[in-house]
């Protein structure tokens, strides 16, 4: 299966591709990713079609820098539910620590490896198909998310790339405010070993302990099949392009797999494409002033009346019906699910 990334690394794409006179949802239609995942930090999307992204993006736009200056953009609440754990942990250490274990909830496709040696710390970086543009952005949103948690007073030793340097090194070195190592062996932070002692002022114990247990349910959460199949049905929806090869193809593997896992959550394509569907449709038909070809389109049928036949299925009444008497349709609606 994919490597998956959450849709929060992409959360000032837009503004950056703008800037840099680019059209962002031309270059998500290349590379395939919903547009969506602008919208909604929580959404799951294969990270080597985040990559193939930032790559074509650098490449359109002539800015060799475009995925350090997208870490430049970004903050601590990039992370989601991790920005609150590791803003609790007792120290810079702990923090890194927490986050190396549970990195992967927001990158699968990275992992971070913490070494203490001669007065040195380094912060290693493992990144499958690490390609420079997103392996710049994974170390340039690290350095920073170190930068909020020291208040802004944090200067690294030296940062490594393993790919060669830029045209121009002055925006590294503006951005990191040291020495930049490339074409080193690792991708990796080198820090002093103290600066892994200093106290984080927002530590809170107690609520790292419970934030701790709440990340852990997300965790389990997000490795059911069901919930992810779910997220991808929900984004790609609006689109128009959600059948279950589009879902395999986000999710790196083929439709038999999905059926598969699917039906050993005691579910199926089907039924979650139906439950999404239902979800959205009672949400747009709340607009009076939008359009049911337009709703029916935008929920994958390719008529009006398909849509029409497929909600009194559903919900037993016409959707004339439903507005003209929503809170009783509702019970019913709940009755019926």
């Amino acid at each position: 299966m994919a490597d998956l990334i959450r849709s929060a690394a992409l959360t000032h794409f837009a503004r950056l591709a703008h800037s840099a006179g680019i059209d962002p949802a031309t270059m998500l239609r290349k590379v395939r990713l919903p547009l969506t995942c602008l919208e909604r930090r929580d959404l799951r999307i294969p990270v080597r079609n985040v990559r193939r992204l930032l790559e074509m993006s650098a490449e359109a736009s002539g800015l060799e820098t475009f995925g350090l200056r997208l870490a430049e953009c970004g903050d601590l609440s990039n992370l989601g539910p991790l920005a609150l754990l590791i803003r609790e942990q007792a120290t810079i250490g702990t923090a890194l620590e927490t986050l190396s274990r549970f990195i992967h909830i927001h990158n699968e496709g990275m992992r971070l490896v913490i070494d203490q040696r001669e007065g040195v710390a380094t912060i290693t970086f493992l990144i499958r198909g690490a390609m420079r543009q997103s392996t710049e952005l994974a170390l340039g949103s690290i350095n920073r998310v170190i930068g909020f948690l020291c208040a802004g007073n944090w200067q690294p030793l030296q940062i490594h790339f393993t790919h060669g340097p830029p045209r121009s090194r002055r925006f590294h070195r503006q951005f990191f405010g040291c020495d930049v190592v490339f074409h080193s062996d690792f991708d990796r932070i080198v820090c002093a070993v103290g600066d892994l002692d200093r106290r984080i002022p927002t530590a809170s114990p107690e609520l790292a302990r419970f934030l701790e247990g709440r990340v852990e349910v997300f965790e389990a959460q997000h490795e059911r099949w069901d919930a992810r199949v779910a997220l991808l049905v929900r984004a790609l929806l609006p689109g128009g392009d959600c059948s279950i090869e589009r879902v395999a193809e986000h999710l790196g593997c083929n439709r038999r797999t999905i059926h598969r896992h699917l039906s050993d959550c005691g579910t199926s394509f089907s039924e979650i494409l139906d439950n999404e569907r239902a979800e959205i449709v009672m949400r747009l038909i709340e607009e009076r002033s939008r359009p049911l070809a337009d709703i029916a389109e935008m929920i994958g049928f390719s008529a009006q009346s398909a849509m029409s036949r497929w909600f009194r299925e559903r919900f037993g009444c016409t959707i004339t019906a439903w507005r003209r008497d929503p809170r009783q349709q509702v019970l019913a609606a709940v009755g019926r699910w």
